[in-house]
């Protein structure tokens, strides 16, 4: 009796699951009427409104062409004047790890976060850790040294005083770095012994003792350690995630590097509409990529119009601002080594050496995989391109959209190359603003400073381009992002490079039509036109009209997938 009441419970529990977690159907039709349409289209037209059936845009044209469609059942939007926009496309980044905040430690800096010194940091640590059960990991994330009073990484023995029964992961802003406590590394079987793996650094002092920074590839095994977060802590970062997106107008959501963790739990979020945006996983090329590059992971069996595997994701070299990145000239301040000394001529260094890079991406052409690769030096771009040629020269693709992931520090030259070998640049633009002042006082100096992130070159020469933010890097706010692409200013207000300033409706298109292109899904997303999804969102302002200076400024009203409001602003 007991055991078939248990079996009814659980029935009904699961039944009352899926009947909370299905997904709403959009009205059979709908129309947007008395709208500012900023419609992404080809001619960039601007139309006065929208009909919808069901999923997908019907219509787009003049109030008077879409009254003619409207019926007694369909759902009538007066906007009042108000700007419809295709709904805004992570070029790239990391969902739903922005949620992560949500169960571990901000220790951002200003502007994100209040962090402005190691002992604050230390205490925000020791609050968590109060809060954690013993043997459990610390994880925090956003440090950022070149913001906080001392200027330098916290230590292992400053973590330690934090816990010594807890293992600790903080994870640098740029996500190349963090530093590890000693009973981190002594779960991760790191001793003063140890050396450091290919491709990352395990640090050490004068002494030849761990000071406990990690680097690269050798920062991997802490970062998947401290964030092996439980089923409940895995929701709590995804309803976070969810909100924070749809808020900001997102109506695709990108995992720029998935592990089979990730895929899983992505994969499963959509079916039960715990994400109700859509969702583009690329398989990173040490975990999930192998499986993916096998044919293990059979993307089209996977695939839902909101779910999809569609990228191999590989990385060639680290962060600017990590001192990881792979430059062809020496950065303009040395960074120290652990003994406090300049490193003489430090350019960075490949997370990938040249011929290692260059098999992966052959083998991926091979299988005809659409391909996404990080480079931020310019040094680490020439290696890309290498890859990619030799890649097309074995097996030519017409149109291979490799996506070069950053391009933070492309040449001109390089620029071109991208144009010959089919490949596209997907800009951080964002750094201007939040590590500008950093850039050219610290890191490249006044003059490579004011080339990265070269928008304004890049159309020159026609090559198609999108923006991003690497959320969790820094938020997602698809508005500062346009904001920044169009007046590259930094936080203390100086502009950085006025001459790769891009339009406003260039921004626009590379949040939207143009990212939608880079993975090749424009022909259903990206643009307010006919027969594509009707994803959308409802801006208080018209871009295109109000001051450049104000862009940022810019509310989100409403957000809509596949015709179903999914944010509306109170």
């Amino acid at each position: 009796m007991y055991k078939r009441q248990l079996l009814l419970l659980c029935a009904i529990a699961i039944i009352t699951f899926i009947v909370l977690t299905r997904a709403p159907s959009a009205p059979e039709s709908q129309a947007f009427i008395n709208a500012n349409v900023l419609t992404m289209d080809s001619d960039n037209s601007i139309a006065q409104a929208v009909y919808i059936e069901n999923n997908r845009i019907e219509k787009v044209g003049s109030n008077e062409e879409i009254q003619q469609l409207i019926n007694d059942d369909t759902l009538v939007q007066d906007l009042a004047g108000k700007t419809l926009l295709p709904g805004f496309i992570e070029a790239h980044g990391h969902f739903p790890a922005s949620g992560i905040k949500a169960v571990s430690s901000d220790l951002n800096s200003p502007p994100i976060g209040n962090i402005e010194s190691i002992k604050q940091l230390l205490a925000q640590l020791k609050v968590q850790a109060e809060q954690t059960k013993e043997g459990e990991w610390i994880f925090g994330f956003g440090y950022d040294d070149t913001l906080i009073a001392e200027h330098r990484h916290p230590t292992r023995q400053e973590l330690d005083r934090v816990s010594t029964k807890h293992p600790i992961f903080i994870l640098h802003i740029s996500a190349h770095l963090g530093v590890a406590n000693s009973l981190a590394m002594t779960t991760q079987a790191v001793t003063d012994d140890t050396p450091s793996p290919s491709g990352g650094v395990i640090e050490k002092d004068a002494q030849g003792k761990l000071t406990g920074l990690v680097a690269e590839t050798a920062a991997l095994p802490f970062i998947a350690s401290a964030t092996k977060f439980s089923l409940a802590q895995g929701l709590k970062i995804v309803n976070s995630a969810v909100k924070e997106y749809s808020s900001m107008g997102v109506t695709s959501v990108q995992n720029g590097a998935a592990d089979k963790k990730g895929f899983n739990t992505l994969r499963y979020a959509s079916k039960f509409n715990l994400v109700p945006m859509r969702i583009q996983v690329w398989p990173y090329y040490k975990t999930l990529g192998p499986a993916y590059l096998s044919g293990e992971l059979d993307a089209e069996k996977v695939k839902t119009d909101k779910f999809e595997v569609n990228t191999f994701k590989i990385v060639a070299d680290g962060s600017i601002q990590g001192y990881t990145g792979f430059l062809t000239e020496p950065y303009f301040v040395l960074p120290n080594d652990a003994q406090g000394q300049p490193k003489e001529n430090y350019v960075g260094y490949p997370t990938l050496d040249r011929e290692k890079l260059t098999d992966l991406v052959t083998k991926a052409y091979k299988k005809g995989l659409h391909v996404a690769i990080h480079g931020n030096g310019d040094a680490a771009i020439d290696n890309i391109i290498y890859a990619v040629e030799q890649a097309q020269k074995k097996y030519p693709q017409s149109d291979a959209r490799t996506i070069l992931i950053h391009a933070q520090m492309a040449r001109n030259d390089q620029l071109d190359s991208m144009k010959a070998l089919g490949i596209t640049p997907s800009f951080f633009s964002a750094h201007t603003y939040y590590w500008g002042d950093r850039h050219v006082s610290t890191f490249m100096g006044p003059e490579r400073a004011a080339s990265m992130s070269p928008a304004q070159s890049a159309k020159q020469k026609g090559l198609r381009f999108s923006i991003h933010l690497d959320t969790p890097v820094v938020p997602i706010n698809p508005m500062l992002m346009v904001w920044n692409a169009v007046n590259r200013e930094s936080t203390s207000g100086q502009i950085i490079g006025s001459q790769e300033r891009i339009s406003v409706i260039q921004a626009l298109r590379a949040t939207t039509i143009d990212a939608a292109w880079q993975t090749f899904k424009d022909q259903d997303l990206g643009s307010i036109e006919a027969g594509k999804f009707a994803d959308l969102v409802v801006l208080a302002q018209d871009p295109l009209t109000v001051e450049a200076s104000q862009l940022k400024d810019i509310k989100v009203l409403e957000t809509f997938v596949g015709g179903v409001s999914i944010y509306k602003s109170k």
